[in-house]
């Protein structure tokens, strides 16, 4: 792996998910894309963690890895995470999916955000690569549709609307720094924190919800794709002032997903499972999401109402841009990524 251009790299919400796996590929390399499977010799990498965040998993990465405790939301950590960093590259993963309340997707996502870029420009970042979500393109107008870059906003709730304006804020700084923007749907993936495990079980148990017909068709990202995308992303020239989305080639029905789990869990991890879906009729969805917004219109935030306001969503992407200018090419598709999914649960000490 070799074209950064510099040997300093910068990690937002490396704690995370997407961090930690993204931290490992950029220190480890890509095993299975052999064009990155090597990591840059004497890459440094520092890594922005919030104050209390377990830094354990990172710090044994490699002694590569410097941390740096600071909150988005405080413009002067923003600058200490950014300094001395110039001709550096950015990768920034952190942001808020499911807040406590819906002002912390303005503080986090927008503001947050917008202070790291403008501290990045500051400090002379050369290029920052921007995690951004499907959100702000919201759910496909139909069935067989597939969001690609030239799709317009049009964003789901407060969360969708957070990314757009962390979009726009981006798009208003291209003269300043190299950005690119990349928009992963729901991805999956070692690394996974406990919500992921949830579904898992409630698949063993038959109480996945599938709801409606659970024909609709969900993009996903394994991380190793993902991770694969962000450092194309950082190492093509061209890339500079684009958008990607970055998924598995095809996206998957809900009812593929969940039969997926199941047989695996099955069949190679030992779990019984009930062979049971928990089937909701496609109007549970709609009352959902009108609880959703009403709740959000007034400044709360429900996990559960908000994933069943989307399960009967078409939420659908093509990759074509990403694979015709960044060379992106997702490997792993969703039964091989669902098994390494659920061999580091088994790792962790967790059993089904």
């Amino acid at each position: 792996m070799d074209g950064f251009q510099t040997n300093q790299v910068l990690v937002t919400g490396a704690a995370g998910w997407l961090g930690i796996s993204l931290v490992e590929a950029l220190v480890r390399g890509l095993p299975d894309h052999p064009a990155l499977g090597q990591p840059q010799s004497g890459l440094r990498v520092r890594c922005l963690v919030l104050p209390g965040e377990d830094t354990t998993r990172l710090r044994q990465i490699s002694p590569q890895v410097e941390i740096v405790t600071g909150d988005l939301r405080e413009a002067a950590d923003c600058a200490r995470f950014c300094a001395n960093a110039a001709g550096a590259v950015l990768f920034h993963t952190a942001g808020i999916i499911h807040p406590r309340r819906i002002a912390d997707f303005q503080e986090i996502n927008v503001r947050g955000g917008t202070q790291l870029l403008d501290a990045a420009i500051a400090a002379k970042v050369r290029r920052a690569v921007i995690v951004s979500s499907n959100s702000p393109c919201g759910c496909n107008p139909h069935p067989d549709h597939l969001f690609d870059e030239n799709s317009p906003y049009h964003p789901y709730l407060g969360y969708g609307r957070s990314k757009m304006l962390l979009e726009l804020a981006v798009q208003a700084r291209q003269e300043k720094i190299e950005t690119v923007i990349i928009r992963p749907p729901w991805f999956y993936g070692p690394n996974q924190p406990a919500r992921q495990t949830l579904f898992f079980e409630m698949v063993r148990d038959g109480k996945a919800p599938v709801v409606g017909s659970g024909r609709n068709l969900r993009s996903m990202s394994y991380i190793g794709n993902l991770c694969q995308g962000l450092l194309l992303a950082a190492l093509t020239p061209q890339a500079r002032g684009q958008t990607y989305w970055i998924a598995d080639r095809q996206p998957y029905s809900m009812n593929e997903i969940i039969a997926t789990i199941e047989r695996l869990l099955e069949t190679e991890f030992g779990a019984t499972c009930a062979h049971k879906r928990m089937r909701l009729p496609g109007l549970a969805s709609e009352v959902a999401y009108l609880v959703d917004a009403t709740l959000q219109s007034l400044g709360l935030y429900q996990q559960k109402i908000h994933v069943l306001s989307e399960m009967n969503k078409t939420i659908a992407c093509s990759v074509a841009r990403a694979e015709k200018e960044l060379g992106y090419n997702p490997t792993i598709a969703l039964e091989e990524g669902m098994r390494r999914s659920l061999q580091w649960c088994v790792s962790q000490g967790i059993r089904f």
